[in-house]
């Protein structure tokens, strides 16, 4: 009786070790056991398939050798003196030269004195978990720099228009704080402002770019929603960048620019007087080179002013030009033609040697025009023919 017993214990003891053994090979965990010198002394089917060494392969090797822990040479021998609270993750290269990162536990073992003799580990293969952590970390990184480098402001609020999220440096020139709008709502915060109706179409599904003025500071904002799997927008993402220097720096632009319209117009109208110089008579001294652009404008700006004032004659005094291009003489035909339709007299004087040069290799014809050597001439000229006009305009009064 005593030895059957004795037998069905040792037969229950055997089949719990068969299976202890089986639920060791197929564990999902790469179980790896080592003794104090670090000698492999067990490797289940996991770790083969997870490191490439087959079991006979690992066995009797150093366990730092074959997984070299991230370079750290004693990470297998500390384990000998620590308690298996906290994880570890270290990378590994497999067999086959890949690089994996596994968390590992752990557990001392003892012998019959209670004493160390072995670490027993489970590891689980975490490099996916670990590369999305790595670019979770990364985006972190580059949003941190990103907000606290540029004058911008990054935040968030949710379905309801309370703030989620409220970091960047812009919050200096505002005069705020870095997450000082978080748990407060948008709609209460800005109610009257024009962005908030653009928060509202972006909460309905309305992306949008937009231009704002609060706290003193010009804003660039764009206004991203968010939507779930369902397609329902459950936030508002934005990016609210100060733009007060480059509005600054636009005004002063303008305002020069504005400056030297004027400038150029007063220089303009100097290089272009328009004088009076008698009743019903018009003189433009024209000095320097005469191009195309200059003639168009001297153009506009005479015809303007015989209609203003009335004027019978049109004196264009060149005496003081001394070039003048092909289009240019074309042009002051134009313009004599104009003056006549106009029904006074454009008269042209102090024509130099150079320009009646080129205006005769053109073949232009000066025929009905009439030029006079200087400005003297050609105000007596205008002055005897408003004396026959008016002489004659007189005859036609007295006859009877």
């Amino acid at each position: 009786m005593t030895v059957s017993t004795a037998s069905q214990e040792e037969v229950e003891a055997g089949q719990l070790a068969r299976r202890r053994a089986l639920l060791f090979e197929r564990a999902p965990l790469a179980i790896v056991q080592y003794g104090m010198d670090l000698t492999i002394e067990d490797w289940n089917g996991a770790a083969e398939r997870l490191f490439g060494h087959a079991r006979h392969e690992a066995l009797g090797r150093r366990v730092d050798e074959l997984l070299p822990a991230s370079g750290d040479p004693d990470a297998w021998r500390r384990l000998l003196a620590e308690d298996g609270a906290a994880p570890r993750v270290w990378s590994h290269v497999s067999k086959g030269g890949g690089v994996a990162y596994f968390e590992w536990r752990h557990e001392r073992l003892l012998d019959e004195r209670g004493e160390v003799s072995g670490v027993g580990v489970f590891g689980q293969d975490v490099t996916e978990r670990s590369e999305q952590l790595r670019r979770h970390q990364q985006k972190e990184v580059i949003l941190r720099t990103v907000t606290q480098t540029l004058p911008i402001v990054v935040w968030a609020i949710d379905a309801e228009g309370m703030f989620t999220f409220h970091e960047g440096k812009g919050v200096d020139g505002a005069g705020l704080q870095e997450g000082e709008h978080l748990g407060h709502n948008v709609f209460e915060l800005y109610a009257g402002s024009e962005g908030v109706d653009v928060l509202r179409r972006a909460l309905a599904g309305e992306a949008s770019h937009s231009h704002s003025a609060t706290h003193g500071v010009f804003w660039e904002n764009w206004e991203i929603p968010v939507r779930d799997e369902r397609g329902d927008v459950y936030s508002v993402v934005g990016v609210t960048l100060d733009i007060s220097q480059a509005k600054s720096t636009e005004q002063d632009l303008r305002t020069k620019l504005e400056l030297i319209e004027r400038q150029q117009q007063v220089i303009r109208d100097l290089s272009t007087p328009i004088i009076q110089v008698w009743e019903g008579v018009l003189t433009l001294p024209m000095i320097g080179v005469l191009d195309s652009q200059r003639t168009a404008e001297v153009m506009d700006t005479l015809l303007e002013a015989i209609v203003r004032t009335g004027a019978r004659y049109a004196i264009l005094d060149l005496t003081g030009v001394d070039m003048v291009d092909t289009k240019t003489a074309s042009y002051l035909l134009d313009l004599v033609g104009a003056i006549r339709l106009l029904g006074a007299e454009g008269i042209v004087t102090g024509i130099r040697s150079n320009v009646a040069q080129t205006i005769v290799s053109l073949g232009l014809d000066l025929d009905k025009i009439t030029t006079l050597g200087n400005l003297r001439a050609a105000l007596q000229h205008c002055i005897r023919q408003m004396n026959k006009e008016a002489a004659a305009h007189a005859t036609r009064s007295i006859a009877p």
